[in-house]
Order: C-alpha cells, then sequence, then structure tokens
C-alpha cells in the first residue's frame, strides 16, 4: 500500500548542508513531506551550504519565478592554485611559485576584484550542469571530453573583500557576492586567479540570500517541520508579485481561463499575484490592456499547513 500523499502546498526555506547534492535534500523533504511534488528553484554544488527554495505541490509553479532572482553568497577564493572544477572537490593543479604569490599585495586583489564588478561575461564551469548537444556538461568533462562553453553575460551588483588572509603558501580571500541569476561563483574565483596570474579556485560557499528569500529564515533537515514551516502560495507571490485583491466572480472567471475587467491597473508590467476574498493564492495574472488574464492558476480548494 502506497503511503499516502501530502496534499498541502507551500514554499519552504532549507539550509542546505555540506556534502548533500541539491537532489539529495528534495528527496529527504519529500520523505519528510510525505509527498512526490517537490522541486527547487537552484541547484548548489554539495560543497556548498545555504539557501535552497523549495516549492511543494502547486507551489512547484511558482519556482519559475524564483529560479531568476538575484542572489547573495559569502565565500572563500583560495589564490595560487587552479582546479579543474574550479572549486576544492577537483583535482588541483600546480601551486603557483611563493615568490610570484607574496608579490601579490591586498590593492592588486582588490583591483581584480573590482574589475569583475559590473555586467561582465562569463564562461561557466566546465563542470556545471549546463547543457552541451543534450549532455551536461559535467558528465562529458568528467568522462574525460572537452568541454567548451559560451559565454554569457551577468551582472555583479557587489563584490566585497571581507577579510585577506596569507597561510600556507596561499593567499584566501573572504568574500561577500551580490550577482544575478546564472552566475557561477567558482567562475568568479577562477577569473580572479587567471586575472591576477596565480589561479584560482573556491574553497568555501553558502547561499545566505534568494531575492526576498533569507537563509536565516531556512531550516535545517535536522529540525525541518514540514507543516510549520511551509510558507502559503499567497505569502510568496505577494513577496514576489504586487498583489490584486479579487471579487468572488473574478475568481470564477479565471479558474474558467476567462479575463477579468481591472482597469485601475492598466500599464502595469509583470505578473499580478490575484488573491480571493479569503486571501488565497488565485493565480499570477498579466495585464491587457485594462483587462487581467491568467498566466498561471492555482487550485483554490487545496489544502494549506
Amino acid at each position: 500500500m502506497k503511503p499516502p500523499t501530502n496534499p498541502a502546498s507551500g514554499i519552504l526555506l532549507v539550509d542546505k548542508p555540506q556534502g548533500l547534492t541539491s537532489h539529495d535534500v528534495v528527496s529527504r523533504t519529500r520523505k519528510l513531506a510525505g509527498t512526490r511534488k517537490i522541486g527547487h528553484a537552484g541547484t548548489l554544488d554539495p560543497m556548498a551550504t545555504g539557501l535552497l527554495v523549495l516549492g511543494m505541490n502547486s507551489s512547484t509553479r511558482l519556482l519559475t519565478y524564483v529560479v531568476g532572482l538575484g542572489k547573495e553568497y559569502f565565500a572563500t577564493v583560495r589564490l595560487g592554485q587552479s582546479s579543474d572544477t574550479d572549486d576544492a572537490e577537483g583535482t588541483l593543479g600546480e601551486a603557483a611559485d611563493a615568490v610570484q604569490l607574496a608579490g601579490l599585495d591586498d590593492e592588486a586583489v582588490r583591483a581584480g576584484i573590482a574589475a569583475l564588478t559590473g555586467e561582465i561575461q562569463q564562461v561557466p564551469s566546465s563542470f556545471s550542469a549546463i547543457k552541451v548537444d543534450g549532455k551536461r556538461a559535467y558528465a562529458l568533462a568528467r568522462a574525460g571530453e572537452e568541454v567548451e562553453l559560451v559565454a554569457r553575460t551577468v551582472t555583479i551588483h557587489a563584490f566585497e573583500v571581507l577579510e585577506i588572509r596569507r597561510d600556507a603558501g596561499f593567499v584566501d580571500v573572504d568574500v561577500r557576492v551580490e550577482c544575478s541569476s546564472g552566475t557561477y561563483i567558482r567562475a568568479l574565483a577562477r577569473d580572479l586567479g587567471g586575472d591576477l596570474g596565480v589561479g584560482g579556485h573556491l574553497t568555501a560557499l553558502r547561499r545566505s540570500k534568494v531575492g526576498p528569500f533569507d537563509v536565516t529564515d531556512a531550516a535545517t533537515l535536522e529540525d525541518l517541520v514540514v507543516d510549520d514551516r511551509l510558507l502559503t502560495p499567497a505569502s510568496v507571490a505577494t513577496a514576489l508579485f504586487p498583489t490584486r485583491a479579487l471579487e468572488e466572480q473574478d475568481v470564477v472567471d479565471l479558474v474558467h481561463g476567462k479575463r477579468v475587467q481591472l482597469p485601475d491597473l492598466e500599464g502595469t508590467e509583470g505578473p499580478i499575484a490575484g488573491l480571493a476574498p479569503d486571501g488565497r493564492l488565485v493565480g499570477l495574472l498579466e495585464m491587457r490592456g485594462a483587462s487581467a488574464k491568467p498566466l498561471v492558476n492555482f487550485p483554490t480548494d487545496e489544502v494549506l499547513a
């Protein structure tokens, strides 16, 4: 007999521990929640810790809008040695010359970081999950194939030096990064080391924010009680989009895929969260002139924790 399925819907914030893949966290959360329908908005490497945003049941539809949000990370970049994966889990190359590292002063490090701030062209790590001819880049790289990825435009809103430490023949730089979606912090470490001529890779990474969501509000897997931690679809949509309280007839029309007249919202760009009279999320709406059409509808009779 199959275990009962939890019909509740919402968003979970989980603080991923080091050593687990994002899929591992999803798998464990499925067991804790008692449902198969759980997804995540943005992978974290096994080495990384921090915020994973999970969607449960119909709220997985909100993850599309979370993936593209800006993010904040705290990281440690080790200057003086490269890695084939651009992080500490890969095969490390030859260490830089000690004399060369000794001549790398703090001002040069800060200048290198400043050059990687703003809108930049970034080539993702060869060991990323980007697909090349239908296959993941990391799978090709692990099979010994040469992987060539195209540079993409990303925006580094902040690349802040927190501390520079010199020990054991390396220069370790603790940083805080605010960046657009699609940025690889490993690639920033690689490029910083490359630009400075000494090589570099990532030794620690923690994601602290995804859009309006903060890791300080996240639960660990050990203390995760799903029903206690589930953010309702309405509360999440309200944090992400402008909202509109709807009349009962509007709810009926939108559920049936019809447009509703909202002339006072004419010209509003982006999705609008439409809320039922009882406060539940009916759907995400898009304005077309004075009328709103449903982009995504949500079950108005779904169980909420």
